[in-house]
């Protein structure tokens, strides 16, 4: 089945921080894009350039059916990447298309307790997550960022706390993992968010909770959003390799 390219346009955009930009969209794709129920919901952003489309997956932050707009959080660093230097230069009324959504992951009721964490990156899902989080909710979050200027508050319940780690010219990742693996392991049934920076990711939390603390794989969501060194295109292979270096040990 042929996917559905939904046309949007930018209805505004505001800075949450140095690096972070928030991009409300709006428009006629909002008529054609069904949500889905997923807080790590994503879509696939078509942006037009000079040697042709590029496409990019990006989660979206927020819907806002009174506003018929959507929101996506990119991060911006000058000019690195397709994707941030468009969101800085965003003006209302620009065009952009997408496909999706797609997702997996919604923080589970029946859980005892809540383990996020990751990046810049994965700080959109884990955001909308903490939301959808019932009042009465615990867990522990913790989020990498460069530094106390990357950091910005968002709505969780009371028994949630938040961490947030500096990178302080650490390779990605790595102060993330070392703050999760200190972090005293709560009793009870967890249910597991983990994204961000491949490496750090699978090379070193899965294993962390899925084999050192025994979490079934159905209690947990841990994956890579992207691959230091890599563009999106890289990283896919990357991850294709990964899986079938991983089934042949299996196998």
């Amino acid at each position: 089945m042929a996917r559905t390219l939904h046309s949007f346009i930018v209805r505004n955009t505001e800075r949450l921080t140095d690096h972070l930009i928030r991009v409300h969209l709006g428009g006629p794709g909002f008529e054609t894009f069904q949500p889905n129920e997923f807080t790590d919901s994503y879509v696939k952003l078509v942006f037009p350039g000079p040697d042709g489309e590029t496409v990019r997956t990006y989660t979206v932050r927020a819907i806002d059916a009174a506003a018929q707009t959507i929101a996506i959080d990119f991060v911006h660093h000058g000019d690195e990447g397709v994707a941030g230097p468009w969101a800085a230069a965003a003006q209302p009324g620009d065009a952009i298309g997408l496909f999706g959504p797609g997702g997996a992951y919604a923080p589970r009721a029946d859980a005892d307790w809540h383990l996020l964490a990751g990046d810049t990156s994965a700080l959109p899902a884990i955001s909308a997550a903490c939301a959808a989080l019932p009042a009465t909710a615990v867990g522990r979050v913790f989020v990498e960022v460069e530094g106390p200027d990357d950091e910005f508050d968002f709505d969780r319940p009371e028994g949630v706390r938040l961490t947030w780690v500096h990178s302080d010219g650490a390779a990605p990742g790595e102060k993330l993992a070392e703050a999760v693996r200190a972090e005293p392991w709560l009793d009870g049934q967890v249910h597991v968010f983990i994204h961000g920076e491949a490496q750090a990711v699978m090379h070193d939390l899965r294993p962390y909770v899925r084999k050192e603390h025994g979490v079934p794989a159905e209690w947990a969501s841990i994956s890579g959003y992207w691959r230091r060194g890599r563009n999106e295109e890289g990283f896919r292979q990357w991850k294709r390799d990964l899986a079938e270096r991983e089934e042949a040990t299996v196998g």
